[in-house]
């Protein structure tokens, strides 16, 4: 059996070991662009000079020979013939499974958000932080995110607050926190929410004993070079980071695959592709059915991969493919010296108050996750 794999991140190379696991004597062939895989995560500790963007590019070689996988350099267009032809920038390739594993993208539609460094674009988003915090020697730093109205799922507000306190942080341990107003803005009055019903009042609490001032519960409008312009009124910044809500993948626009409201790939509860056989999506290019309180993360990209490749795996197999996808959110929100814990299943919210444990919990995570892959 031939099953391709189309990305390089979180999902996709879950779904590379557990195919492999499942599978000993498949074909695995993975389509990506590039041949590595970034560590979004840790991105926030650029600014602070604690990690380098070098050290976050894993060279995914060495997997790749260890797994006997097929690499393919190029850059997905579509997939056709109900799901059995991938379409790229190298030619078409066939397969008798597949996993899309591509990747959502961010929605940039407000007027002058090319004003607004979005963070989780990348290394580089991060790098130029650093270098703009290291060139200003006063100032008013704004940090918000958004989402994607018709697709409540489809956001990244964590990474948000990590930068958010971090840079507070970053600046009290070089003496000129008072030099610099820092201000939260957000269209929710209750940021944080999908994390838990208790956490949105503990990070405004962080956020008032920090000094750090909000703008919250207004739609947002735009920017421009140097102001935040929402429905509730402006505000001016130096410095703005804005992470908008995300939608599907660029190639998925004039696909014939079926896309929920929100642009994205539209799965069932086994992250199979609705109305496609053999054809399963995972991590931020689905949109899949659960709690409202779902989130774009990589613990949840693990998640849904794993879930994925059982049943295509069982498909291929002839069964009748049956395993759900389980839900949970994990994160920890590192502030630079602290870490705050926040689990949430569908049972309930473990919310664990600013420990110094957990900063290095954070990192030994990374290690631990990354060597597998090095």
């Amino acid at each position: 059996m031939n099953i391709t794999i189309l990305g390089t991140g979180f999902a996709a190379l879950t779904a590379v070991k557990e195919t492999r696991k499942q599978a000993p004597q498949a074909e695995i062939t993975v389509i990506a662009p590039s041949k590595q895989l970034i560590y979004l995560p840790s991105i926030i500790w650029i600014p602070a000079r604690e990690k380098d963007g070098g050290s976050l590019e894993i060279d995914l070689t060495n997997f790749f020979e260890k797994q006997n996988v097929k690499y393919i350099q190029a850059s997905v267009l579509n997939v056709t013939n109900q799901g059995r032809t991938v379409v790229t920038t190298d030619g078409e390739y066939q397969n008798d499974g597949l996993i899309i594993a591509t990747g959502g993208r961010f929605i940039k539609k407000l007027p002058g958000i090319e004003h607004a460094i979005t963070p989780c674009e990348g290394i580089s988003a991060a790098e130029a932080i650093r270098d703009r915090l290291d060139n200003m020697p006063e100032g008013t730093i704004a940090i918000g995110f958004g989402g994607n109205p018709n697709e409540p799922s489809a956001m990244r507000g964590g990474p948000m607050f990590e930068f958010l306190f971090g840079i507070d942080t970053l600046l009290r341990r070089q003496g000129r926190r008072s030099k610099f107003e820092i201000i939260f803005f957000n269209p929710a009055p209750q940021p944080g929410k999908r994390l838990g019903d208790k956490v949105p009042n503990a990070v405004l609490k962080m956020m008032a004993k920090k000094g750090i001032k909000t703008h919250l519960g207004h739609k947002m409008k735009g920017f421009e070079s140097n102001k935040v312009i929402t429905e509730g009124g402006e505000f001016d910044a130096d410095l703005i980071l804005f992470m908008p809500g995300m939608t599907g993948p660029a190639w998925l626009q004039d696909s014939e695959i079926e896309k929920s409201e929100g642009g994205m790939i539209k799965a069932n509860a086994l992250c199979q592709v609705s109305g496609l056989e053999k054809t399963y999506v995972a991590g931020d290019s689905g949109s899949y059915p659960g709690p409202d309180w779902q989130a774009k993360q990589a613990h949840a990209a693990d998640l849904q991969a794993a879930t994925a490749t059982h049943n295509l795996i069982s498909e291929l197999r002839g069964s009748v493919p049956s395993e759900t996808i389980k839900h949970e959110l994990i994160c920890i929100i590192d502030t630079l010296s602290h870490g705050v814990f926040i689990k949430r299943t569908e049972q309930g919210t473990i919310l664990l108050p600013p420990c110094r444990l957990m900063h290095y919990a954070k990192k030994f995570f990374e290690w631990w996750y990354l060597r597998q892959y090095r």
